[in-house]
């Protein structure tokens, strides 16, 4: 895929220092809400809540209606290269967290080691798929601990559907359902990952966003407001660098199999775009047959790796999400 130009990031930039500006303070909408009152101005409370695991201290974080104590709550978990600021990008109605805020959800987000908020590591090929897991799993029973609900959701993006699988086949007792967005059920090819740290840039971040035919981001797909606050987002919390030991595990043949769906015992969300270029299609269309009884397939026409985010695919997204798991 052909990166975006510099000049294109370098505004980016600079329209975003300003767009910004206390974005996560106030937690107002920047403008109209899917809801039956779309005008009404509403409110959101952030809440961090302190967590370690193997001497590492881990950013967890919980997104609700102000004035709400939500009865149910979900996790989100990132993928391989930047952190859980992706989930909400806050403009207009795009953003997923306060979507699911607005449904009655506590949302969560994790971090995990050496990614966003988190604590950096020494060695980034130590949060591995298997070391993430386990990070999962004490954000988990955090969560569980801190709501008294024994049961939650959990949703994994891109590598978070390996890290979330791998959480769910060994420690399932706390999940209620799980979404599996943009799923990497295989290698993405063989590739040999020699440096521990990936070296990240606005290019590298403005990539997953759908080209046109000269190699420029696509802007009838995708606002450009929603490419420079995601860019934005990618510098300010990730910085130049994060782990690659996800990075290891995912770049292997396509013939190794990275997800054990038939060792999923709760119903499972396959969601994903129709035009993303890491996925394998033979397989995603073939996942709900290895997947227990309640499971479903969702497949986005016109959507790319960030169809949460894109102009002709947000909306459905969110409303083939929510309608799964509702109860």
């Amino acid at each position: 895929m052909k990166k975006t130009n510099s000049a294109n990031i370098i505004l980016c930039f600079m329209l975003c220092a300003v767009l910004l500006s206390g974005c996560y303070v106030n937690y107002q909408p920047t403008g109209p809400v899917s809801s039956p009152d779309a005008q009404k101005t509403v409110s959101y409370r952030e809440e961090v809540f302190p967590l370690e695991r193997n001497g590492i201290e881990l950013h967890l974080d919980r997104i609700r209606m102000e004035d709400a104590e939500p009865d149910r709550n979900i996790l989100l978990i990132h993928g391989v290269t930047y952190s859980s600021h992706e989930f909400d990008v806050d403009y207009e109605d795009y953003s997923l967290v306060r979507a699911l805020a607005r449904e009655g959800y506590g949302v969560w987000r994790l971090d995990i080691a050496g990614f966003g908020s988190s604590e950096a590591v020494p060695d980034g090929f130590l949060p591995d798929s298997d070391y993430a897991a386990e990070d999962i799993n004490a954000a988990v029973d955090k969560i569980t601990e801190v709501t008294g609900q024994d049961k939650i959701d959990i949703l994994g993006w891109s590598w978070g559907t390996v890290t979330v699988s791998r959480f769910a086949v060994n420690h399932h007792e706390h999940i209620n359902r799980i979404v599996l967005y943009a799923p990497i059920l295989c290698g993405l090819g063989e590739y040999e990952v020699t440096e521990p740290f990936h070296h990240n840039t606005w290019e590298h971040a403005a990539d997953d966003f759908q080209k046109d035919e000269n190699g420029e981001i696509d802007y009838s797909v995708v606002d450009p407001v929603i490419v420079q606050m995601f860019c934005s987002n990618c510098w300010h919390y990730d910085g130049e660098s994060s782990p690659n030991g996800g990075r290891r595990d995912l770049c292997v043949d396509g013939s190794e199999l990275l997800i054990d769906l038939d060792q999923i015992t709760v119903p499972t969300l396959v969601i994903c775009g129709d035009s993303d270029p890491y996925l394998d299609y033979d397989r995603v269309k073939g996942s709900t047959e290895h997947l227990p009884e309640g499971s479903k397939l969702e497949i986005i026409e016109g959507g790319s790796h960030v169809a949460y985010i894109e102009k002709p695919c947000y909306h459905l997204f969110q409303e083939k999400l929510i309608d799964f798991l509702r109860p």
